[in-house]
């Protein structure tokens, strides 16, 4: 889903086999003696990942099953200072509003429905779902599972985490070692431990009944170190969500 830019000095050979639209038997390359040209059958395993282009002709797409159909929001191309951010450093967009929901899963006998209405504002999982151009403007169709919560304001410490997730505000890095010694920002340890500011509804069984989750608002949590979402909130803190079950021990 990253877009991939290409400059004419950083195709070779090597790059072009890549691609299965070039065919490498139609193009002339130079090749230094003792150099040998990489089999493009060498690169079949390489994909470059691009939104897929809905043509014109088509005026809906409607998702099926537990989809949902997101239209992403815009990659903010300034600073709040008003610097013009280049392609390398602007942030990834993780959220945006829901236009279009499948009629939901079966689990067991029970139907249930989707978590997120139309309309509403949702951050989702970095790496969810499949990217579509569709009316000038890119979206997301993904599984409902993969939304990680609604966003009602502009601040994610206000965001309304749905089913399993759980909103943590993550612990301050110790700024100094147990001898005392200064820790510089490289040298800092990312925490573990967090505070829980909101917990989802939890999951639904094959009887179609939620089964609230054991953590609690408030509680003092250490989590797997390298599982969820990280977000900073406006005021400069560290946020991040994940699921109960990535959630080790409650501390008191």
């Amino acid at each position: 889903m990253a877009a991939a830019q290409l400059t004419a000095s950083s195709i070779s050979a090597r790059s072009l086999a890549s691609f299965e639209g070039l065919r490498p038997s139609n193009l002339k390359f130079g090749s230094p003696a003792g150099v040998s040209l990489v089999s493009h059958r060498s690169f079949r395993g390489l994909a470059v990942k691009a939104a897929t282009t809905v043509a014109p002709k088509y005026t809906s797409i409607k998702p099926l099953g537990d989809r949902v159909l997101v239209k992403i929001k815009t990659v903010e191309e300034k600073t709040g200072g008003g610097i013009l951010l280049p392609t390398t450093a602007q942030t990834k967009p993780q959220g945006g509003e829901v236009v279009a929901v499948g009629e939901g899963k079966t689990i067991g006998k029970t139907k249930v429905g989707i978590s997120v209405e139309t309309g509403a504002e949702v951050v989702y999982s970095k790496y969810a779902g499949t990217e579509v151009e569709f009316n000038g403007a890119k979206h997301l169709i993904l599984k409902d599972d993969d939304i990680i919560g609604i966003l009602e304001t502009e601040d994610v410490k206000d965001l309304k985490p749905l089913n399993d997730r759980v909103l943590i505000k993550v612990a301050e890095a110790e700024e100094k070692t147990s001898g005392g010694l200064l820790l510089t920002e490289a040298s800092k340890e990312k925490p573990s431990i967090g505070t829980v500011i909101a917990v989802g509804p939890g999951t639904v069984d094959e009887e179609g009944n939620r089964k609230p989750l054991s953590i609690s608002q408030g509680s003092t949590v250490m989590y797997s170190k390298y599982a969820g979402n990280d977000f900073k909130g406006k005021d400069g803190s560290e946020y991040i969500t994940l699921r109960a079950s990535d959630i080790i021990a409650i501390l008191s």
